[in-house]
């Protein structure tokens, strides 16, 4: 049997990927999950903003390596892409985000994934894009925490600019642990929107 794929479709996407920047607002399970997915969908550059370091407890989750324990994430997370695809651009941010800074620090980027765990800085970065930023679209996550069916995370379209993933309800004040399992199943979906986003722009 002889698969037959559009070539011209296929470079068209390619060079889509290549041409965007995507800002990562936090590099834990999440953040350093969508980076790394991110890479090797041959995004073309990439800007990371996270004030921590890596530790040891992160390890279970995030995307880094014993031997970075201690390390700045931002620097830890460079290696790591640069790795996987010495071509992605990085633009590295070691700051906390606030309201005052998140529109130089991700100026220039087309989709910007928001990644942190406590839910008043989701919102904050959420209204903070929504309202200051003219045109980057928000992938945003709410309910990610435990174990179990696969399937309650979801993709929702919430508006022209905000993308809600996740089940809405198990976040880490559920009492439910944050498992790799599920915040890899979650920065997946992430990732895949942010990659539709770009390819194919948002829908009406």
């Amino acid at each position: 049997m002889f698969f037959f794929f559009d070539l011209r479709k296929m470079i068209s996407i390619n060079n889509k990927l290549r041409q965007a920047v995507v800002g990562i607002a936090g590099l834990g399970g999440l953040g350093s999950a969508v980076a790394v997915a991110l890479a090797r969908s041959n995004i073309g550059k990439l800007i990371i903003a996270d004030f921590d370091t890596v530790d040891a407890g992160n390890l279970n989750r995030q995307q880094y390596f014993v031997d970075q324990v201690g390390k700045v994430k931002v620097d830890a997370m460079i290696e790591n892409l640069k790795r996987i695809n010495p071509d992605v651009k990085v633009k590295a941010h070691q700051q906390k985000l606030n309201p005052d800074n998140i529109g130089e620090i991700f100026a220039g980027a087309n989709v910007i994934a928001e990644c942190f765990d406590k839910a008043e800085e989701k919102q904050m970065l959420v209204e903070t894009v929504l309202t200051r930023m003219d045109k980057p679209i928000i992938v945003s996550v709410s309910g990610l925490a435990g174990y179990g069916n696969s399937n309650e995370i979801t993709t929702r379209r919430i508006s022209n600019r905000l993308i809600l993933v996740g089940d809405g309800k198990n976040g880490i004040d559920s009492g439910q642990p944050l498992t790799a399992a599920r915040v890899g199943i979650a920065a997946s979906h992430q990732a895949n929107a942010i990659v539709e986003v770009i390819v194919d722009g948002i829908k009406g």
